[in-house]
């Protein structure tokens, strides 16, 4: 699909529909919490596979969205949780709707608004987010990835070791070594992070990918959201420092923009 929309980058959002009001309880696996709901004690599916340790704690208040398809296991979806005075979207595939928008909108700068987006391409041995055409036939590669950890307005990534994270970027490393570009977008779902960095204390690896990506020329990005209770969007690009962050923040003038 071609991008003649021309939307801005605050247009681009989803809305959550009408939520409910939870309290989270405790998590038993990656993709299953226990929540209660009123009196009662209930089930929600968790749209997301990480450690989400500082997010998740017992008897926060989380906002969910009744399960409405047959034969579902669980009662709703987990959709927000409260932290401190701001939401946090747990959703871990909303940043590809996000970007599916924004790509076809043209309201990425860096990226040709006349491009053809293709989702879940096959690369490699991976199936990347998107693949982009554009009018010379020149092929962009992005993949995207959900944040929810920030720490001292620092988003990180990732919150728990992703060999299949590290794979991508290699592959990414291999889109730019063969002539094609490559993007990967770092999507923080909260509304608190001003510049991210790679999670070096739960994943060195990563981080020495994705500095290897960038020395080869593959665009590190980082866009914060706007959540609300009805809605998530995407707000504005944040910084991305790829050096090791110090104990009380980054240094702006070491930013990969």
């Amino acid at each position: 699909m071609n991008t003649t929309l021309g939307v801005s980058l605050n247009e681009v959002g989803v809305d959550l529909g009408t939520l409910v009001e939870g309290t989270f309880l405790t998590r038993s696996n990656r993709f299953r919490v226990e929540v209660r709901v009123g009196r009662q004690v209930t089930s929600a599916h968790l749209a997301n596979p990480g450690r989400l340790e500082e997010l998740l704690i017992p008897n926060r208040t989380v906002w969910l969205k009744r399960a409405d398809r047959p034969h579902r296991k669980t009662d709703y979806d987990l959709v927000l949780v409260e932290y401190g005075e701001i939401l946090v979207s747990l959703n871990a595939h909303l940043p590809n709707a996000l970007l599916a928008q924004a790509l076809r909108g043209g309201c990425l700068p860096w990226i040709d608004r006349d491009v053809v987006v293709r989702p879940e391409a096959h690369f490699g041995a991976s199936r990347l987010d998107f693949l982009l055409l554009g009018e010379d036939n020149r092929q962009r590669w992005i993949e995207a990835k959900s944040v929810t950890l920030v720490e001292g307005h620092l988003a990180k990534f990732p919150d728990a070791p992703t060999r299949r994270g590290r794979r991508h970027i290699h592959e990414l490393i291999s889109a730019v070594h063969q002539g094609d570009q490559a993007s990967v977008i770092f999507v923080v779902q909260r509304s608190d992070a001003k510049c991210f960095t790679p999670n070096g204390r739960t994943d060195p690896d990563f981080g020495d990918a994705l500095r290897a990506a960038a020395e080869v020329g593959v665009q590190i990005r980082a866009i914060r959201c706007k959540v609300t209770p009805n809605r998530i969007g995407l707000d504005r690009t944040i910084p991305v420092s790829l050096d090791r962050p110090t104990r009380y923040g980054y240094n702006p003038s070491q930013s990969h923009s």
